[in-house]
């Protein structure tokens, strides 16, 4: 409901000679004129007036620059959204308008975008935002202006774990980070990209992005001991192997991490010990919804990476083990088959050096680092040990029959020649 005062202080602006000065006067004395219960709708029959009233276009600019301004200082997020979402509706029924207060239309959307980032609505502060025309004809917008906008666009998608959509717009900031000096946008854009390399379970990237955040002097000490923890919990979810290792190492070697919680999860993985299932429990209860979501046989990402994580340990305890017994090692049960799946796969992938005897039921480890090549930790699926030595005697008298045939032919080669023609 509309005050009486500013009902009246309108309708004597819509005879005046000169509205804009009439304007001006009732904006500057909005805060007597309205009350806290009618100063939505107070604020939102000005705004109708400043845009339908006949009278210049840059006149409206500037008493619409004011009138923004004032809104803002209200400090009310509702109030934003309301308001200022009733400007964009007048602004666009009125078609002068629409294509002469690009500027205010902006301006207006990024304090709504404001009000619903207080209120917590995230993606509707994502989708305002990206409304606001950066690449129109009519407005020139600088590459640090669009940065800004495209950065909170990205957080905001961030907060409601559309890691796709931030995705999208990160890809654009790319384009133009070349170009901002700043470093508070550059400083927001790495952490940004780390919280999708996060989000998508890229979890060695984001290891390594984070611990260049957390060294950055842009930041608080508070912040930056933060993204350390982020960098080390990371660090622990990525698959196991060489690549993970070395990460690790960097962030052992750390000063900082020996006074947080996660250092002590962090040494043991360093050093290839077993871990522990209550130390376990307790590193989960700091993790991320997404951190822990389940992956595609079930088991959530967390379980997944200690699971290898032991495997390496036992691959640095035993020689060889069986299925069954490496199963409960890794704490599986009687799933065996689970356990020579983990294992058959990291050998695949070069995370592991080892082969498998699938006839005796055993996995042969072979120590030491492996090349980090896919396919290179010696997979082997052998049947015994009679069929690797009918191997090895096939592969000698292969090469024994070469040997025969090259001397054959520096000896008599017009007789060899003969023999092939034939």
């Amino acid at each position: 409901m509309q005050s009486a005062k500013v009902s009246e202080a309108l309708a004597q602006v819509a005879s005046s000679q000169n509205p804009e000065t009439m304007l001006e006067a009732i904006i500057f004395n909005i805060k007597n004129l309205s009350s806290p219960t009618t100063i939505a709708a107070d604020l939102t029959a000005i705004a109708d007036a400043i845009i339908v009233l006949p009278y210049g276009i840059v006149a409206k600019r500037t008493v619409l620059d004011k009138f923004i301004s004032t809104l803002r200082s209200f400090e009310n997020y509702d109030v934003w959204v309301e308001v200022g979402q009733n400007i964009l509706s007048f602004i666009a029924s009125n078609t002068t308008a629409s294509s002469s207060l690009l500027d205010q239309a902006a301006a207006v959307r990024e304090l709504i975008a404001t009000g619903h980032e207080g209120n917590e609505d995230f993606a509707d502060a994502a989708k305002v935002l990206s409304e606001i025309p950066l690449d129109s004809s009519q407005r020139r917008v600088s590459d640090a202006e669009k940065v800004k906008i495209w950065i909170r666009i990205v957080r905001n998608y961030l907060e409601v774990d559309d890691s796709t959509a931030a995705e999208s717009y990160l890809n654009k900031l790319k384009n133009v980070m070349h170009t901002i000096d700043d470093p508070e946008l550059n400083l927001h854009f790495k952490l940004s990209a780390a919280r999708i390399q996060d989000s998508k379970r890229q979890f060695l990237a984001a290891a390594q992005s984070y611990h260049d955040i957390s060294v950055s002097p842009v930041i608080a000490e508070e912040e930056r001991l933060h993204t350390l923890s982020m960098a080390i919990k990371c660090a622990i979810l990525a698959p196991a192997g060489p690549d993970r290792r070395k990460v690790l190492g960097r962030l052992y070697k750390d000063d900082r991490a020996a006074g947080l919680e996660e250092f002590g999860i962090l040494e043991k993985m360093f050093l290839d010990r077993l871990l522990a299932p209550a130390e376990v429990d307790k590193f989960a209860q700091g993790l991320q919804p997404h951190q822990l979501a389940r992956t595609s046989d079930g088991s959530t990402v967390l379980v997944k990476a200690v699971v290898e994580h032991n495997l390496l340990g036992a691959s640095r305890l035993y020689s060889n083990i069986g299925f069954d017994e490496l199963a409960l090692l890794l704490g599986l049960g009687r799933n065996a088959d689970k356990a020579e799946d983990t294992t058959a796969r990291m050998i695949e992938q070069g995370r592991l050096a080892g082969r498998i005897d699938q006839i005796d039921r055993i996995i042969w480890f072979e120590g030491g680092e492996t090349s980090r090549e896919k396919g290179s930790g010696h997979a082997e699926l052998t049947v015994g040990k009679e069929m690797r030595r009918w191997d090895a005697n096939v592969q000698a008298l292969a090469e024994e029959l070469e040997q025969l045939t090259n001397s054959l032919q520096a000896e008599f080669p017009v007789f060899v020649e003969r023999q092939l023609a034939a």
